[in-house]
């Protein structure tokens, strides 16, 4: 399997500057593989990208702290996640990927580690197996504060409701559960993911991925993702208390249109317009999810 880099090699600096103490709520870590080997089932073996490019990124783009995401490429051994997490200095948490048979004992070791959530990912081009019922008991026994992320797109939203309903935690849906934004902000998908976090007030979604949800297509879309925009500005208004953002870096799996992260910056204020909004998302939300002692 070839190795693939996914991130931009000199991201821009924003024109747009985030608050101070502003939160990049979903980015991940790559390796590095002579440490942290990648898991034998990855659909993807991605150059190295360790905690030192992204403290540097988060630096550059002007961050304080990161959420860093188990990525898929590293199965259920959340090493590198963990390293990078201890390496921040208290200015990381982690969400994990977890075998469902795990013990309470090292759930425990993991939120000692700074972990406070775990993912399930139902994208069949990443993982072969998405057992609910295995998924459901795992999340029955997290430790106290955590929260579950779920990553699917939008054509299964109404298969996983039942899953999703019977889950005893907080929500966090990964990138709005991928809807087609070229709908604009009152199509079919928008819709139905507008009905689902009305169906609970626990449940936050990610207003991330414009790189992903407005791909150039036939000469529309595509950087400045004038479309994601303008779907999911209302959605961040109407919802504002339970939005979070991150840039995705370094952008799993992407070959072609590589996302400038400056660029991805600038869209904060496309879709959160006032400083109150851009607090919300930037600091607020992501502080009562990841540091609510600090909150």
């Amino acid at each position: 399997m070839t190795r693939i880099t996914s991130w931009h090699g000199a991201p821009s600096r924003p024109l747009y500057t985030p608050p101070a103490g502003a939160i990049d709520a979903h980015c991940h870590v790559f390796g590095p593989m002579a440490d942290f080997p990648f898991s034998a089932k990855a659909k993807y073996l991605p150059e190295d990208a360790g905690p030192d490019m992204l403290f540097a990124l988060r630096d550059h783009l002007g961050f304080a702290r990161n959420v860093i995401v188990q990525a898929s490429c590293h199965g259920t051994d959340n090493s590198a996640t963990l390293n990078a997490i201890a390496k921040a200095n208290g200015k990381a948490r982690g969400v994990a990927v977890v075998d469902p048979a795990i013990s309470a004992a090292d759930l425990a070791a993991l939120h000692d580690g700074g972990i406070r959530g775990i993912r399930f990912n139902f994208l069949k081009r990443l993982v072969d197996d998405a057992p609910k019922d295995k998924f459901l008991d795992v999340a029955k026994r997290l430790p106290a504060g955590w929260h579950v992320v779920i990553y699917f797109e939008a054509d299964i939203l109404e298969e996983l409701r039942p899953f999703m309903d019977a889950i005893p935690v907080p929500l966090v849906i990964d990138h709005m559960g991928r809807p087609d934004v070229t709908q604009g902000p009152d199509g079919v998908d928008m819709k139905a993911f507008r009905a689902f976090l009305e169906s609970r007030d626990d449940i936050w979604f990610k207003a991330t991925c414009p790189d992903r949800l407005d791909q150039a297509k036939d000469g529309i879309g595509g950087d400045p993702w004038n479309a994601f925009a303008d779907a999911v500005a209302p959605l961040v208004a109407d919802y504002q208390d339970r939005v979070l953002w991150g840039t995705d870096w370094p952008h799993p799996n992407m070959q072609d249109d590589i996302p400038d992260d400056g660029h991805l910056v600038d869209m904060i204020p496309r879709i959160a317009p006032t400083a109150e909004l851009q607090r919300k998302l930037l600091i607020d939300n992501p502080m009562r999810l990841y540091w609510p002692e600090e909150a």
